[in-house]
């Protein structure tokens, strides 16, 4: 699916105008909100891209930095198999650029045939004019040749062909319909896993094409199987062009049909035997669980939602999923050491790599409104960032704010990834994170520093979780300030 033309001049989508200049879409839609970029039915034109943009540099490619090391065989195998895409789908993206580029060598060369015509016309009425006649031709060859010799600005603008033509090869981008969104396809993914990666929620079901329940209608472009698949199509479902997304990969530019999960009421319970990956100690009574599922039997999930962990003496409990459904099989749980609590001495006295825990769900209604078009706070106290964390890497992968703060409330010593939080500060410019000390039954005071750095809340929808007496809090405190009661989300996280 080609980006679309308004009057012979290519139009990007802000999904792939963000990506070639290295920005956020939300940057572009400030842009656009303060007027400095026009749009053409949500799309952008590029020369209206560069100028918005001057200073961004084009030729910094990251991907092109990556081919410098290529001499390294190590990393010749990660790139092959990661970021290259497979023969085929190259041959197929060079030979689609290949036509391109003849497409339009022919229309430089009627333009040119035009031109040439019309700077004959003109000569022709000036000698066969009157004065008049030639006092008009004069200056329109003039301008003409002028025109036709200037110096196109083009460094930058060659630079910006460079970069979009090297993305189009290495990707593809694909449009959902009918929800709008969209994603690129890198590599030799498939295109169920760039979906779930970029943070888009579609429905599948086993991932290894024997269900038939991620499959959808291609509407424009082609595809190619990337593994075998033992799901039957009927002879209809083939002629109308349905594929599995778990099994294939985009070759071009896509438009396709699928069906996205609305909401929790579309996601299954599901039971699954996940083993332990690693179990790392964040601090002495703080723990980061890592399971792992079966390449066959992934957790669908949203961010912000809990399932039931049952440990192999039996014990079970409730936890938030730490991590984001852009990686539906590495699961993440903050497990704190509880006094007496069977699964967490378990935990921190018996479990190791390799075990078996059986978890049960998803459950929960603490999810991102990404059709919100406000910005996002996060309050979270203790492991109440738990859930939060998960909503934060799922806000990142859509892309779908354009400021995240976090504040993160805890006792002393309490903010056990710090660092982690630091580092997203360090590598966005759209996020902002601030810890603060207080305990849960101490916090209506601490609270005090969001209306200091945000005095208009009424431009953010607020996400919190924590201990019921943290809650109790935020709710009051908002409250009083006059928060719109239907853009607090909260969760109890004790």
């Amino acid at each position: 699916m080609p980006d679309q033309s308004n009057n012979g001049a290519q139009l990007l989508t802000l999904t792939r105008a963000a990506r070639l200049m290295g920005v956020s879409r939300g940057a572009l839609q400030k842009k656009i909100k303060k007027g400095e970029l026009e749009t053409f039915e949500g799309m952008v034109k590029p020369e209206d891209l560069l100028r918005a943009y001057p200073d961004t540099q084009l030729e910094d490619n990251a991907a092109l930095e990556h081919f410098a090391h290529l001499k390294d065989d190590a990393f010749i195998h990660r790139v092959r198999e990661r970021l290259l895409p497979e023969p085929e789908v190259l041959a197929e993206r060079l030979s689609g650029l290949g036509k391109e580029l003849a497409r339009t060598r022919a229309q430089v060369e009627r333009f040119k045939t035009i031109t040439d015509w019309l700077y004959d016309k003109f000569s022709e009425h000036e000698r066969s004019g009157g004065q008049d006649i030639r006092n008009i031709m004069g200056p329109l060859k003039q301008w003409l040749r002028y025109e036709l010799e200037k110096q196109t600005p083009s460094d930058y603008l060659q630079s910006y062909v460079v970069k979009e033509s090297f993305l189009r090869l290495m990707t593809a981008h694909v449009r959902l319909v009918p929800g709008q969104r969209e994603f690129f396809v890198e590599g030799s993914d498939t295109i169920l896993d760039a979906a779930l990666r970029a943070g888009i929620s579609l429905r599948y079901g086993c991932s290894n094409g024997n269900c038939g329940q991620c499959k959808a209608r291609v509407i424009s472009g082609k595809t190619l199987p990337m593994r075998h698949y033992d799901y039957a199509f009927s002879e209809a479902e083939k002629n109308q062009g349905y594929v599995l997304l778990c099994a294939h990969t985009a070759v071009t530019d896509l438009e396709i049909e699928a069906a996205e999960i609305g909401g929790t009421q579309d996601i299954p319970e599901q039971e699954i035997a996940a083993r332990v990956k690693k179990i790392e100690l964040l601090g002495d009574d703080m723990a980061l669980l890592h399971l792992q599922t079966p390449r066959t039997k992934r957790l669908q999930f949203l961010a912000g939602q809990s399932v039931t962990l049952e440990t192999g003496n039996g014990a079970e409990a409730d936890y938030p999923v730490a991590s984001c459904p852009c990686d539906d099989r590495n699961l993440q749980f903050h497990v704190q050491r509880l006094p007496g609590n069977r699964l967490t001495d378990y935990l921190f006295k018996k479990l190791k790599n390799g075990d078996i825990v059986a978890l049960a769900g998803p459950k929960g209604e603490f999810t991102l409104n990404e059709d919100s078009p406000r910005s996002l706070i996060f309050l979270a106290h203790g492991t109440g960032f738990a859930p939060i964390k998960s909503l934060i890497e799922h806000a990142m992968a859509r892309d779908v704010a354009e400021s995240l703060h976090l504040y993160w409330l805890s006792g002393d010593g309490g903010h056990y990834l710090n660092n982690l939080c630091r580092s997203w500060t360090d590598a966005l410019d759209n996020f902002q994170y601030t810890p603060l000390t207080a305990e849960a039954v101490n916090s209506a005071a601490t609270l005090k520093q969001l209306t200091q750095d945000h005095p208009d809340l009424g431009g953010f929808d607020i996400y919190a979780a924590g201990p019921e007496t943290f809650l109790t809090s935020v709710k009051k405190y908002l409250r009083d300030n006059k928060f719109p009661e239907n853009q607090l989300i909260t969760n109890r996280v004790d």
